[in-house]
């Protein structure tokens, strides 16, 4: 039902919710939604929340993921991924866009965007992806303030600290940086770049009690494991962050190509979203029955053929 029906959208705090499906047990599945429409499609699958990955947006935007776009602009970004499903949207914070104060300042513009969680990671300006070479590390000292202060900040943001130390500071490193986050008011740990199911299923024993969040990116570190695999190592949630957009770019890079070859769509159509399917996504005539002044849409039954 569309966004506009207060009674339609939920009443709890989207961080509530996001920490009642972490609690509740078993593995929570995040699917990136790179925007509105991705995040209507991965809650049509029956998901119950998604992820809102940095890579993704900056992509999208036709930008590299090294920290470069803005508090402001990734707000942008969760409002509409929020706004159109309702699900609870786990975001990709990067570093925390500055010290202690920065840190604030985005949990609480999040916040009002309608985030439900954040992660924010242990590296240094300019980041990188998780999963590529010569990361630069904070100190962890400085990292666990501004997990401090973000705790400080949030009324109910569900609050994720991301490690990146496994790759030059080993699975030791990486234990002790994710307790001393802990320690500074986290709710949950996201060890990046993990490389085997042995350094999953050790961390997760080093940690005992303690949310983990697991991360299934393509092309990456990480070897494939499914959902109940990450489950079975230890881990309450996962994450597949540019999946969605990866499939999407590939498709209309197809569809360029096609047009360019052929002269036309004609044989791209197959592969289309079809204007019935895609109006029932977005709830066209809920919102058309809202406003009597609109005149039902009727959908084409076929196109023309010349």
């Amino acid at each position: 039902m569309p966004y506009l029906v207060a009674s339609d959208l939920p009443s709890a705090p989207a961080g509530e919710r996001f920490r009642a499906l972490v609690e509740r047990g078993g593995i929570l599945q995040l699917p990136g939604s790179h925007n509105g429409m991705a995040a209507l499609q991965a809650k049509a699958a029956g998901f119950e929340g998604t992820y809102l990955s940095g890579a993704a947006m900056t992509a999208s935007m036709g930008l590299p993921d090294l920290g470069i776009i803005t508090v402001d602009e990734v707000a942008f970004f969760i409002r509409q991924v929020a706004r159109a499903s309702g699900l609870p949207v786990l975001v990709d914070g990067d570093t925390g866009y500055g010290e202690a104060l920065n840190v604030m300042h985005m949990v609480r513009t999040f916040e009002d965007a309608g985030a439900a969680a954040v992660h924010i990671e242990d590296q240094l300006l300019p980041k990188k992806c998780g999963h590529l070479n010569d990361k630069k590390l904070a100190d962890a000292h400085d990292m666990a303030a501004k997990v401090a202060a973000a705790a400080k900040a949030r009324r109910h943001l569900y609050l994720i600290a991301r490690t990146d130390a496994a790759a030059s500071e080993g699975l030791d490193g990486a234990v002790a940086r994710a307790k001393l986050f802990m320690e500074a008011g986290a709710d949950a740990i996201f060890p990046e770049a993990l490389t085997s199911a042995e350094m999953f299923r050790e961390f997760a024993r080093r940690m005992p009690g303690v949310p983990l969040l697991a991360n299934m990116t393509e092309f990456g570190r990480t070897p494939f494991f499914t959902a109940s695999e990450f489950e079975e190592m230890g881990y309450r949630m996962v994450i597949w962050p540019v999946s969605s957009l990866r499939v999407a770019n590939k498709a209309q890079a197809d569809l360029y190509k096609a047009i360019a070859s052929d002269g036309g769509t004609h044989n791209m159509i197959e592969r289309m979203q079809t204007r019935a399917e895609l109006y029932a996504t977005i709830g066209l005539h809920d919102y058309e029955a809202l406003d009597a002044s609109i005149v039902e849409t009727i959908i084409p039954e076929a196109m023309p053929q010349s």
